[in-house]
């Protein structure tokens, strides 16, 4: 994952990643390999102590030099997410970034949203460029001022004060959509802290695997990358790569998003006050 690079980052703690690599390494065993996951540094003796046939890298940074490397050496490299630039890949499996974020905006502005916010990070991976030039273009389109915070999506801490920094700005959203894991609690306790509503008064939607948005008060809405889908396409064409195989699978594959829509996201009609029955009329 070089995106992180040599920040202390632990995959597994969000979703995402732990999913797409448990059906990786269930892909991988399939086929007789075992996957080995190493950390995302630049230091050389940690890569080049490990026999490796082939690597997936997870959402490619620009000018990567550990791809590079792996590259020059011979060795397949395939991306779960698009490679910035030129990066010398063989394959990448990746979401369709933009239709995603587009149908999330159209469904809050359907919702009732007039002015939508965004929280999104400062890293040069293709997911978080995409989804924030989709919106740029979204507002234009619709002819509203960007309103976003951004920060490194590495530092959970930073993403809580970036979620206050947009709620406590005089230009303050009525929807916001967070394009990383923990910015649905960080955005719903933001809106607490400023006595805002959810859903009344701010729409909420987040992106991420983590069945904890399921229970909170209220739900909230949640875009899936489908890391399973992503962490067995990825494998499979890694494979093919490492064994020569000509499959007919195409090398660039884009795996559908699915939005689950839950409470936070759905602005309640207005109530219709209901006049008391009448009594019998007086004779």
């Amino acid at each position: 994952m070089t995106t992180y690079g040599d920040e202390p980052f632990t995959f597994t703690e969000f979703a995402y990643f732990a999913e797409m690599a448990r059906a990786a390494t269930s892909a991988a065993l399939a086929r007789g390999y075992a996957l080995v996951i190493l950390p995302a540094t630049s230091r050389h003796d940690v890569w080049s102590n490990v026999a490796l046939d082939g690597t997936v890298v997870v959402d490619p940074s620009d000018h990567d030099p550990v791809v590079s490397d792996l590259v020059r050496q011979g060795i397949p490299v395939v991306s779960d997410g698009r490679p910035a630039g030129s990066l010398p890949v063989t394959a990448w499996v990746d979401n369709d970034h933009e239709a995603a974020v587009l149908g999330i905006l159209d469904h809050l502005a359907a919702a009732g949203a007039r002015r939508i916010g965004l929280l999104t990070g400062t890293t040069t991976d293709t997911y978080t460029r995409l989804s924030t030039t989709a919106y740029l273009h979204w507002c234009e389109r619709v002819g509203q001022d960007p309103v976003y915070e951004e920060y490194p999506a590495h530092d959970p801490c930073a993403g809580a004060v970036a979620a206050d920094r947009l709620l406590a700005r005089p230009d303050r959203p009525d929807a916001v959509y967070g394009l990383f894991d923990p910015n649905g609690t960080d955005l719903l306790a933001a809106a607490r802290r400023y006595g805002l509503r959810v859903p009344d008064d701010l729409l909420l939607v987040c992106c991420s695997e983590s069945t904890v948005y399921a229970t909170t008060e209220p739900p909230i809405t949640t875009l899936s990358l489908k890391p399973r889908r992503i962490g067995t396409a990825v494998v499979q064409l890694l494979i093919d790569a490492i064994e020569g195989l000509d499959t007919g699978r195409p090398v660039e594959q884009v795996i559908p998003t699915e939005l689950i829509i839950r409470t936070s996201s759905e602005r309640r009609p207005p109530r219709t006050t209901v006049s008391p029955p009448r009594g019998p009329a007086a004779t």
